[in-house]
């Protein structure tokens, strides 16, 4: 199997789902703005998002696809059977009871993660409502997590990657359809994201069923105290429920600083929590199109690499990814610290959304840039500890991460504002990617291949090109002003990052860097 192909495949599905969010966001800002009530609905959609991402994607794809893939590896595709329907049976009910929970704790978790929103009444009743009515979100999305899982284990990994798009697609329709409907009710037009919100997720779950059925592992769920009891009792289930524990608290660090962030946020000039939304949402272009992508394909791989002891190949992986990392993320983290005005103007600049809105979207967009290659890095490092079942590493460095990022926090919020809090998740990131690559290289998991120092000075150098370049576009053209000529600035921009791309691979190559080197198989 080739993981560049591999890798590609889930790159490009990610990128049609990134492109169809900032189309969603877009029309989000044109309609809404920046106002209190957008930032209520942030926070109420980032409630089951936390737990999601926490229960759902986070801790539990953590433990449930390595210890997937060995299954398989020593007992078969009858084992992986097995296992499935008896994870998938405890993972419903404990849904069933979670969702019922969140729904009549909405208002503690409202005030828990955005408290100054109670200095706009109005706006915090209308995250608490908006809670209660995407809260069972978690539950279609932790089970959507269960089949990627699987999927991604048969290398099926079309299906997962294309699943989000499915949820702008009813995000942008509901908002079509819905806001104009609301408004002639007299109702509030943002609670026509709540209901794009659950229609999503019963799509992306829908989406997988037939995916499942065509390997042979459509789950059969136990509904009685004795298929219960069975499930609990399977040793394989009993591996990944001691797998979560520890993944649990390593995500939960992760969340809580998302937390204190977004708290923090909360109490800034209204709008930071928006302006931090539209700024991350940029950030996840990078992210997801090359860190989650190889996140997505390592993990199966390295754990059936791990189950068979093949020790040089899970190394070779490992490199081979994290050459691939420094190769896209360093350039593109470059970009966004000189050229996030252009950026933001272009693709955000439009109806409610104003000049001073696209300045402190901007700033805030940089501070993330600056830990890019970190946030990135992690995707890949992290997966080198969870194939190896070793959960507890990668948890306490995200502690001493977390303690980082909120000492910055007291230090550049002050200063910065938004912008502080951008910049001090940036540096945290690189502090937490740095700990772990040196984790791995010191226990042998990790033997950086030869002619990595020849590699960097190649990428930097291409960098170094492309930043000045883009730095002159940035202030070669006023793009506030360019708001009045749309198709005109959306055209400059496409052109300019075209030719940055040519500069920065074009030096590569008169460097002496071929990139067929990266196209490999395993």
């Amino acid at each position: 199997m080739s993981l560049f192909k591999a890798a590609s495949t889930v790159s490009l599905l990610t990128l049609a789902s990134r492109i169809t969010g900032l189309l969603r966001d877009l029309l989000m800002a044109a309609l809404f703005g920046a106002t209190a009530l957008t930032d209520a609905f942030y926070v109420a959609f980032r409630i089951p998002n936390l737990f999601r991402r926490v229960f759902g994607e986070g801790a539990f794809s953590q433990a449930f696809v390595p210890v997937l893939a060995a299954t398989r590896e020593k007992g078969g595709e009858a084992g992986a059977k097995a296992m499935v329907d008896h994870v998938s049976t405890i993972l419903l009910w404990t849904l069933v009871v979670l969702c019922v929970a969140g729904v009549v704790g909405a208002p503690l978790l409202v005030w828990a993660l955005a408290s100054g929103l109670r200095q706009n009444p109005h706006a915090y009743d209308t995250a608490v409502v908006m809670t209660r009515a995407m809260f069972p979100y978690i539950g279609f999305m932790s089970l959507v997590a269960l089949a990627g899982g699987v999927l991604n284990t048969w290398r099926r990994f079309a299906v997962p990657a294309f699943a989000p798009v499915l949820l702008n697609i009813a995000l942008i329709a509901s908002m079509l359809l819905l806001v104009p409907l609301l408004r002639r009710w007299g109702i509030e037009p943002i609670y026509s994201q709540c209901a794009g919100v659950m229609v999503g997720g019963v799509l992306q779950l829908a989406i997988q069923v037939p995916a499942l059925r065509g390997i042979g592992m459509w789950p059969r769920i136990g509904a009685t105290r004795a298929a219960l009891r069975a499930a609990w009792a399977d040793e394989g289930t009993r591996q990944v429920l001691r797998l979560m524990l520890p993944a649990l608290l390593g995500v939960s660090v992760a969340q809580i600083s998302l937390l204190i962030n977004t708290q923090i946020a909360s109490y800034l000039t209204p709008g930071s929590v928006s302006w931090l939304n539209s700024a991350d949402r940029l950030m996840e272009f990078p992210t997801a199109l090359l860190g989650v992508a190889l996140g997505v394909v390592l993990m199966p791989q390295l754990a059936s690499a791990r189950a068979s002891g093949d020790g040089d190949r899970y190394s070779t992986m490992l490199d081979w990814g994290l050459r691939l990392v420094v190769l896209l993320a360093v350039p593109s983290s470059a970009a966004l610290l000189v050229f996030a005005q252009p950026l933001v103007a272009t693709l955000f600049h439009y109806g409610a959304f104003k000049d001073s809105d696209v300045v402190q979207v901007a700033l805030a967009l940089g501070g993330y840039g600056t830990g890019l290659l970190g946030l990135v890095a992690i995707k890949v490092l992290a997966p080198g500890y969870y194939a190896s079942h070793d959960m507890k590493t990668p948890m306490r460095i995200a502690i001493v991460a977390l303690v980082a990022t909120q000492l910055l926090n007291v230090v550049l919020v002050p200063r910065l504002h938004h912008a502080g809090l951008a910049l001090s998740i940036g540096l945290g990131a690189l502090l937490n990617a740095g700990a772990l690559m040196v984790g791995l290289w010191r226990r042998g998991s990790w033997r950086p291949a030869a002619g990595w120092i020849l590699f960097l000075l190649q990428v930097l150098a291409a960098t170094a090109l492309l930043a000045s370049f883009l730095a002159w576009a940035t202030t070669q053209f006023d793009w506030l002003a360019l708001r009045a000529h749309a198709s005109m600035r959306v055209g400059l921009l496409a052109l300019l990052l075209a030719a940055s791309a040519g500069i920065y691979f074009g030096a590569l190559r008169i460097a002496g860097l071929r990139l067929r080197q990266f196209v490999t198989r395993w």
